[in-house]
């Protein structure tokens, strides 16, 4: 159960299962495709930096077209970022290529360090993160990081059709800004909390 507002709870389902499905015995061949599938859609991040793990005070991870379009344009226009890691992905949506250079391409996400203060970095993420790859590229990125005193924001849209009020959403004035927090942040945030029954998905959430 939540303890508050904005908590991601995952609760246990059966949905979608089929007991024929569960019955049948997996031959030999069905569980080296399984492997082979698996291990291609493993996660993998790559840094250019040898320090790990890395210290960081402040992580700003943009995730989505937009929100990545957003960071490439008010934050990461100027030469004060450098980029010091990838995210190597392989899903439905998704198909990095096998080079292990950090160039920037809208397949990958894409970590940047702010020169002036290496302790601050920015994630654009703008490639699909599956839902069997998102615990991944969770473990994998804050795997690499010291997590005491860490604060980390994340950015992300979604359609005003999706968004839940007692108003029209035809009068919202678009596009607006919403914020959810965990109980630990304790700063003033910077726009009006997200309202119930409003939730955030995907990688976002996670």
């Amino acid at each position: 159960m939540a303890t508050f507002f904005g908590e991601v709870v995952v609760a246990p389902s059966r949905a979608g299962l089929d007991e024929e499905e569960e019955a049948r015995e997996e031959t030999p061949e069905d569980r080296e495709i399984r492997r082979e599938i698996e291990k291609k859609r493993e996660v993998e991040v790559l840094w250019s930096c040898a320090e790990e793990p890395l210290v960081c005070s402040r992580f700003i991870v943009a995730i989505g077209r937009n929100a990545a379009a957003f960071l490439s344009s008010f934050i990461l226009d100027s030469v004060c970022w450098e980029v010091v890691g990838v995210v190597k992905l392989w899903n439905e949506w998704c198909r990095t290529s096998s080079t292990t250079n950090v160039l920037p391409t809208d397949s990958f996400c894409l970590f940047y360090r702010l020169i002036s203060d290496p302790t601050v970095l920015l994630c654009q993420c703008s490639c699909y993160v599956a839902e069997d790859q998102q615990f991944q590229w969770l473990e994998k990125v804050f795997g690499s990081m010291q997590k005491k005193g860490l604060q980390v924001t994340i950015l992300s849209t979604c359609p005003v059709a999706d968004y839940k009020t007692q108003e029209s959403t035809l009068t919202l004035v678009s596009p607006f800004l919403k914020a959810l927090k965990t109980k630990e942040f304790q700063e003033q945030v910077c726009c009006p909390l997200l309202e119930q029954p409003n939730i955030v998905r995907d990688l976002p959430a996670a």
